[in-house]
């Protein structure tokens, strides 16, 4: 009697921890993906604060370079219109110093190179700013619709109603936004299953068949894994590519022999006039 007065009490527990569990899991995970978006916000604020410091110190030597240069040329414009000057009377001193000014004018070229090199080190420093600012506004974009997302289970459950009510542009939406928002949890696989099963009455076969790989590369464990394999190969024979859609429809009936989708396989292909077994 006792023992049935403690199972009676610890039942209502157990099922409400039961239906906590897996909302429990979702939160967590969205905690660690918002986490995750605020560290690297702050990695990447840290980035630009020390870049803008450096291409602060960069710009100041550029323009002192570039009024160097043009105080050089200046220079070198002026003395070579006063040699031109002295030229016609001092023979041997004027070509002394035309090969001065022509030492100059190789060293000014030097410099011109130099400063092209540091202009374009600085273009590529805006350039990567640039696209280190629009990582970050693509970032920021991310966290504001993690925020404004509604609850894994309300999403999900709102896509397979409408899946089941015949809505299906607003399902295709609504299981499409659960796997953008919630990629990682095993709800995601069974997304992409309908999403799958949309496409295939919808004759996208094609689309389909990547929708069910989906299912069965990442969510092997899933209970979708079966239905999608089964799918799979029915959208392959649709698209008129018999092997592999046989060759999905054998896999399935050996991994999942007593299964119900094993009992659909094996009549599929005895339709088609093809052995399960592959002999």
């Amino acid at each position: 009697m006792k023992t049935y007065r403690s199972s009676a009490l610890v039942a209502p527990f157990l099922i409400l921890w039961l239906s906590v569990a897996p909302a429990f899991g979702a939160n967590k995970e969205m905690v660690q993906l918002q986490t995750q978006v605020q560290q690297l916000q702050e990695q990447m604020t840290a980035m630009q604060r020390s870049f803008d410091e450096r291409m602060g110190v960069m710009k100041n030597l550029v323009e002192k370079d570039t009024d160097t240069v043009n105080k050089l040329a200046t220079a070198l414009n002026n003395l070579q219109t006063t040699l031109q000057k002295q030229q016609e009377g001092e023979g041997t001193k004027g070509d002394q110093l035309s090969g001065q000014i022509q030492a100059l004018n190789d060293t000014m070229d030097e410099i011109k190179v130099r400063l092209a090199k540091v202009t374009k080190q600085l273009e590529d420093m805006q350039s990567a700013q640039q696209s280190y600012a629009a990582q970050q506004a693509t970032t920021q974009a991310q966290q504001k619709q993690m925020e404004s997302a509604p609850p894994p289970d309300v999403l999900y459950n709102n896509g397979l109603r409408d899946y089941n009510g015949g809505k299906n542009d607003l399902a295709t939406q609504e299981f499409s936004d659960y796997i953008k928002f919630y990629p990682n949890t095993d709800l995601a696989g069974n997304s992409y299953y309908y999403l799958g099963e949309l496409q295939f009455k919808q004759a996208n076969y094609q689309q389909a068949v990547q929708s069910y790989e989906q299912v069965l590369q990442n969510f092997p464990s899933g209970n979708k894994a079966a239905s999608a394999q089964l799918k799979k190969g029915f959208a392959l024979l649709e698209l008129g590519k018999q092997d592999e859609g046989v060759s999905e429809l054998r896999h399935l009936i050996q991994r999942y022999p007593h299964s119900p989708e094993a009992l659909q396989a094996r009549e599929r292909l005895r339709k088609a006039g093809v052995s399960s077994s592959g002999r």
